[in-house]
């Protein structure tokens, strides 16, 4: 596959994940982008103490299956939300 098929073929996603008690969920959230890794582009990760969460935005290049799939994964954390907005 040469790069304009791959162009084609996937989508660049901006995934906003909130993780609400990141004692207890931050491990299986990371193993999870650790998993998809070769889908994201870049990573940002901030804690915002006062009010207690993470905030994690990822940029994934990916078909809809593998983004829905990870997305997928991420929300079905108990205290992890996940939204996603399709951009190209």
């Amino acid at each position: 596959m040469n790069n304009n098929e791959k162009v084609v073929n996937t989508r660049i996603v901006v995934v906003g994940i909130v993780v609400s008690n990141r004692e207890e969920d931050a491990k299986k959230v990371n193993d999870i982008l650790s998993a998809y890794g070769h889908l994201i582009v870049g990573r940002m990760g901030i804690p915002y103490k006062d009010r207690g969460i993470s905030v994690i935005s990822i940029i994934v290049d990916g078909t809809n299956d593998d983004i829905g799939a990870l997305t997928g994964k991420l929300g079905n954390i108990r205290g992890v939300k996940v939204k996603s907005v399709v951009t190209y």
